[in-house]
């Protein structure tokens, strides 16, 4: 199995200050990464705010989880990579995306395609940045885009390229991963372009089984090169579990027998996550566990127990 990996989303935190204590702490407490999202919300920006977590660290992992290919040209996201990456001493985690959030597009107005469009541009953005990550020019002529003799400068640190993360819900992306992304995101299916009652029924240990079969099915032998990661929409260290999830698994539109069992939330003191943690990778091979900042000091305990193990 895999050694456990616990990174960080510190996507809300927009004050200075704040954002770098969070990155300092998180390196502190043991995380593997501090990652950010990429919306058009209350929130810093992706590129710039990794880069602010390095200087401020030296041996946390910086990811974004995901940028959203969408939003910025391949060419202009593979330079970025590659520059953060060299400016950090090789600590970039390139996360990419084909874009959900339904009022991002909106209020932007940028085009929101159907999912099999974005997906297919995605895999074409995926190829072109692996390309410009290595050596000699890049010709690429796709539906999506046209690259013509340009080589990527500068090269990032990591060789062949920086970890590419992908993943999602759906069967189309999470094959897409399994064949181009070195780690495998398990999320619910965002398809609706919002996370709500509609995407955690997705979310359960039976649709998990599903998805990481896709996942193996398509890899192939790829699959032992590969980490497979989760996003924990719900964390609470409490003795009152059980209590906890009858009241609280109506709301994501679950049974409490499915909350307790879907891989998207941990509730429980601190045994109990770190057994149930455990029994997840053993079932689905998921060590790579993604939380979120205002969990950073409440899940302490479970990172020092499983964190390299």
């Amino acid at each position: 199995m895999a050694p456990f990996r616990f990174t960080l989303q510190c996507s809300s935190t927009v004050d200075p200050d704040e954002f770098r204590a969070c990155a300092r702490r998180a390196e502190g407490l043991g995380y593997d990464a501090l990652t950010i999202a990429d919306h058009f919300d209350d929130q810093l920006a992706p590129v710039p705010a990794l880069m602010a977590a390095a200087d401020v660290t030296t041996t946390l992992r910086l990811g974004w989880l995901v940028l959203c290919n969408d939003y910025r040209h391949p060419v202009v996201a593979a330079k970025e990579a590659a520059t953060i990456d060299r400016l950090s001493g090789g600590r970039l985690l390139v996360g990419l995306g084909a874009g959900w959030m339904a009022t991002d597009y909106e209020r932007a107005g940028i085009v929101m395609d159907r999912p099999g469009v974005r997906i297919e541009r995605l895999a074409e953005a995926v190829t072109v940045m692996k390309g410009l990550f290595t050596d000699g020019p890049v010709d690429f002529d796709g539906e999506h885009y046209t690259i013509t003799g340009l080589e990527g400068l500068p090269k990032p640190t990591q060789r062949p390229h920086p970890p590419i993360i992908i993943g999602g819900g759906g069967r189309r992306i999470l094959e897409l991963a399994a064949r181009e992304a070195d780690i495998v995101a398990l999320n619910v299916n965002l398809a609706g372009g919002a996370i709500d009652e509609r995407a955690y029924p997705n979310g359960t240990a039976d649709a998990t089984d599903e998805k990481v079969g896709w996942v193996r099915a398509t890899a192939g032998d790829r699959i032992d090169q590969m980490a497979i990661q989760t996003r924990i929409h719900l964390a609470l260290v409490s003795e009152s579990a059980d209590a906890l999830i009858d009241d609280l698994a109506p709301q994501f539109g679950l049974t409490p027998t499915e909350a307790r069992a879907t891989p998207h939330a941990l509730v429980g003191g601190v045994d109990e996550l770190c057994d149930q943690l455990v029994e997840r990778r053993e079932r689905w091979g998921i060590s790579m566990i993604g939380l979120s900042a205002d969990v950073i000091d409440d899940l302490a305990p479970v990172v020092a127990r499983l964190a390299g193990t």
